[in-house]
C-alpha cells in the first residue's frame, strides 16, 4: 500500500514529540546530578539599600548574585541586639514587616545555589527605623520596700503603662535637696518591676523614686517616693545551751546574752533543725517558721527586749539528735558555748 501523506506528517509529529519528551525527562533527571556536582560558590549580592520605608516595615534590594548553575534563593537576616529573624526570597528584593519603631536593626542577605553552596561575602547594612512613638510612658507605681535588712532594700512597683515599648526603669536615690542619683536600672528583657538596692549604711534613711523610659529614649514622670529605714547593725551575742537526753530526742536550755552594746527590742533567732526532726515543745519564744534545714523562733511578748548584757532564756524539746548549732540572732551569728 503506497504511504499516504497524512500518515508520514502524524508518524514524523509522533517521533518529535517522543523526542522532546525524551530530552524533557533526561534534563529534568540530570538537575540533582548537575547539582551535587557543584561546588562552586555564588558570587556576593551587591549592596543592601532601602527602596521603602516606614515606622515598621522596610523594603530593601541588592544586586543579584551570579552562579555557574544558578542562585536559588538568598536568605535575608534582621539582627536587634540578641535578638534576630531570618527570612528568604528567591527574588533580589524583600519587604520585612512587623519590626519596631525606633529600633537600630541590622539586616545581612546571602545567595544560596540549588547545592547549597553560600556566597563568599554577605553585604550587611545598619539602619535605624524612622521613630513612631511620640508619647512618655506613664509614672510607676510608688515602690514599695520589702525584705529590708541592714545594708540592703529591695523594691517593687506597678508597671508604667506604654504605647509601643518599654526600655527600662531607672530608680534613683533622692539626696539631700532633691538630688537624684541614680542606684539601679532594670531592663525589660523580659519585663522586671522590682530591684534590689544593696550597699547601704545600717539604721539609715533612704528615699527612692523610678522613673520609666521607652526605646525613643521618652521619660515618664518620676513615681512617688518611698522612704524606708535600713535595719540596725545585726548584734553580737552568745548562746549558753544545756542540754538533757529525752526519749526519742533531747531538751534544750538556751541562754541568749547580747554581748552589744545596744539595746535590741525584737528579736528572731533561727539554728539547724533537720526537716526529720519533730518540735514536740518550745517556751520562751514562738515558731515563725521552719525549712528543710533551719527552724525560725522569735520573743513572746514578755521578752522583746534584751539590754546590752542583758539574756533571755528559751527552751524547747525535739526528736532526733540534731542539737542546736549555728544560731543568729537578728541575723547575727551566736558564739556558742556548750555545758
Amino acid at each position: 500500500m503506497p504511504d499516504h501523506p497524512f500518515r508520514r506528517i502524524r508518524s514524523t509529529v509522533s517521533a518529535l514529540a517522543a523526542c522532546a519528551l525524551a530530552v524533557t525527562v533526561v534534563a529534568a533527571g540530570a538537575t540533582p546530578a548537575y547539582a551535587a556536582a557543584d561546588t562552586e560558590r555564588p558570587t556576593a549580592p551587591g549592596p543592601i539599600t532601602v527602596v521603602a520605608i516606614d515606622t515598621t516595615s522596610v523594603e530593601l534590594t541588592w544586586a543579584a548574585s551570579t552562579d555557574n548553575v544558578g542562585v536559588v534563593r538568598y536568605p535575608v537576616g534582621a539582627q536587634f541586639e540578641d535578638s534576630g529573624a531570618q527570612y528568604s526570597t528567591d527574588t533580589n528584593s524583600i519587604r520585612i514587616t512587623n519590626l519596631r519603631p525606633s529600633r537600630t536593626y541590622t539586616f545581612s542577605v546571602w545567595a544560596l545555589d540549588a547545592a547549597g553552596n553560600s556566597s563568599v561575602s554577605n553585604p550587611t547594612l545598619r539602619l535605624t527605623m524612622p521613630p513612631g512613638d511620640d508619647q512618655p510612658p506613664s509614672a510607676p507605681g510608688q515602690p514599695v520596700a520589702y525584705d529590708v535588712t541592714a545594708a540592703v532594700v529591695r523594691l517593687r512597683w506597678a508597671h508604667s503603662v506604654e504605647n509601643v515599648a518599654l526600655d527600662r526603669y531607672e530608680v534613683f536615690r533622692v539626696d539631700a535637696g532633691g538630688t537624684l542619683t541614680r542606684v539601679r536600672e532594670v531592663y525589660q528583657y523580659p519585663p522586671v518591676n522590682s530591684a534590689q538596692i544593696s550597699g547601704l549604711a545600717p539604721n539609715t534613711a533612704y528615699t527612692f523614686v523610678v522613673q520609666a523610659r521607652d526605646e525613643v529614649g521618652h521619660l515618664s514622670p518620676l513615681s512617688a517616693p518611698v522612704t524606708v529605714t535600713t535595719l540596725p547593725p545585726p548584734p553580737t551575742c552568745s548562746v549558753r545551751s544545756t542540754v538533757g537526753q529525752w526519749p526519742d530526742g533531747f531538751v534544750a536550755r538556751l541562754q541568749v546574752t547580747n554581748t552589744g552594746s545596744t539595746a535590741i527590742d525584737g528579736w528572731t533567732m533561727r539554728w539547724r533543725f533537720y526537716a526529720g526532726q519533730q518540735l514536740r515543745s518550745l517556751w520562751g519564744a514562738e515558731v515563725v517558721d521552719r525549712d528543710s534545714s533551719y527552724l525560725r523562733v522569735r520573743n513572746v511578748r514578755y521578752n522583746a527586749v534584751i539590754p546590752p548584757g542583758g539574756t533571755v532564756s528559751l527552751g524547747l524539746v525535739a526528736s532526733g539528735t540534731q542539737l542546736p548549732e549555728e544560731i543568729t540572732l537578728n541575723g547575727g551569728l551566736c558564739t556558742v558555748a556548750d555545758e
